[in-house]
């Protein structure tokens, strides 16, 4: 197993400095939707991404003050709103500006590549921590470029949850990229701002339940969110390529034919997560994983505000760990991404987080966000695509990612406490079920699941 490699420490030649818009904006506050406004999304989205050849920072400096124009909400600051509500957040659209930070550190591309194939705490130190009193105070979009000694660089970005989902950031960067290649270019997508198109409905309609949710403290004899704050937690790192994937979707042939890799892969993680656990037989747990609903409830062209909503699968420990194959889990899975078929659905969900008490139950539950099919792999400055590309840190929930240069493959981190780090790499990587596909088909890549291991 690799050893986590410690980055030195970054040399920043000056004090951050804020990024206006280059062009006068809006000033207005900027409602944000139930789905925006979720406690559990109050935090920034950090990715980190290595490139070969480093951009002028002039250049990026410049772009980044164009972008902002046209997505000039991210150069406001959040706040309560102004009406009243102390729950409910909004920005203000004052054209404040952005955080950009220039470091420089005495490593290569290489070398961090290497080091990348382990989850790395030492990383944090690619990002400028705003020294900020609350949450609210952190500016909603905080970047920082360090040039490397082989002429490449780093570029990490914090893009507040509240105002951006995955496709939004990811639509964000693009933008930022295509005006860094072409100054004069027109966006590609248009960004669409308003968040009233997903207002509650006056009185709110709760017509479904909504098991992704709960009011009330938990109540069962285990709950997961405190074993995992009771002990460290420790990163796992796994690829599936496109084979080994195939090779999971055959344990569900011939009973369910149209399952996705998304769904193939969230029912095999979910499923070795609560068998690694060792929990009750009787105890019901929880998958909630992302699911993008604007095409379900008609969002426009460019809309970059959290547009997902959380789907929720359950199942005994007992029924789910039962069968030597995914069938159970996969039929799960797949029925909780049908619900939300119904627009109904969708719009009582909305309607049910107008009251604030109202929180994700995480006390059961595995969180899978899903980051490998956003196209954040692809954003170019003008140096090429990235090396790399990841989240900086990882702490709760699990990550779907990409990963560069395979378009097939998904990386799956996780976060796992200590003492359960060796069960779960083992049924994640468990042959047990998998041995008679592949003795009787084997090829000449043979069977892989790599597992990058730990800091």
């Amino acid at each position: 197993m690799s050893k986590s490699v410690q980055v030195p420490d970054c040399f920043y030649p000056g004090p951050p400095i804020t990024i206006p818009p280059s062009a006068p904006t809006p000033k207005h506050s900027l409602y944000l939707s139930n789905l925006d406004d979720q406690k559990f999304l109050r935090f920034a989205i950090k990715y980190l991404y290595i490139f070969k050849e480093s951009v002028s920072l002039d250049v990026l400096k410049c772009s980044l003050s164009r972008i902002l124009v046209d997505y000039y909400p991210l150069a406001g600051r959040l706040r309560t709103s102004i009406y009243g509500d102390d729950h409910k957040l909004e920005v203000d659209c004052n054209g404040e500006g952005a955080v950009f930070a220039e470091a420089f550190i005495g490593s290569t591309a290489e070398e961090l590549l290497e080091s990348s194939k382990v989850p790395n705490k030492s990383w944090r130190k690619f990002l400028y921590k705003v020294e900020a009193q609350s949450f609210l105070d952190v500016p909603p979009l905080v970047i920082q470029v360090t040039n490397l000694r082989c002429g490449g660089m780093i570029l990490c970005t914090a893009i507040n949850h509240c105002l951006c989902d995955g496709i939004g950031t990811s639509q964000f960067l693009h933008a930022w990229a295509q005006l860094t290649k072409d100054p004069k270019a027109d966006l590609t997508i248009v960004p669409f701002h308003e968040r009233h198109v997903l207002k509650p409905r006056e009185p709110p309609e709760v017509n479904f339940p909504h098991p992704e949710y709960t009011r009330t403290k938990p109540t069962c004899q285990v709950d997961l969110l405190k074993l995992m704050q009771s002990q460290p937690l420790v990163v796992t790192s796994f690829t599936f390529d496109h084979s080994e994937v195939l090779r999971l979707k055959k344990q569900c042939v011939p009973s369910l034919k149209c399952n996705t890799t998304f769904e193939t892969i969230a029912a095999h993680t979910w499923r070795s997560w609560v068998k690694s656990l060792n929990l009750c037989p009787t105890l019901t747990v929880k998958l909630l994983f992302s699911v993008n609903v604007r095409k379900k409830v008609n969002l426009p062209e460019g809309y970059y505000g959290n547009g997902f909503v959380l789907a929720c699968a359950e199942s005994t420990v007992k029924d789910l760990v039962a069968d030597k194959n995914l069938r159970h889990g996969l039929k799960l899975v797949q029925q909780a991404k049908c619900a939300l078929e119904d627009d109904g659905y969708i719009r009582s969900m909305v309607d049910l987080l107008e009251d604030k008490t109202v929180k994700m139950d995480v006390s059961r539950s595995l969180v899978i966000s899903q980051w490998s099919r956003l196209g954040l792999e692809d954003v170019d400055f003008g140096g090429g695509k990235p090396l790399h590309m990841g989240p900086l840190t990882s702490d709760v929930y699990c990550l779907f990612l990409p990963v560069v240069g395979n378009a097939n493959a998904v990386r799956v981190l996780v976060s796992v406490p200590e003492s359960v780090v060796e069960s779960f790499r083992y049924h994640m990587m468990e042959k047990e079920s998998w041995e008679k596909d592949e003795n009787s088909d084997r090829n000449t890549n043979g069977y892989r699941v790599q597992q990058h291991g730990l800091f």
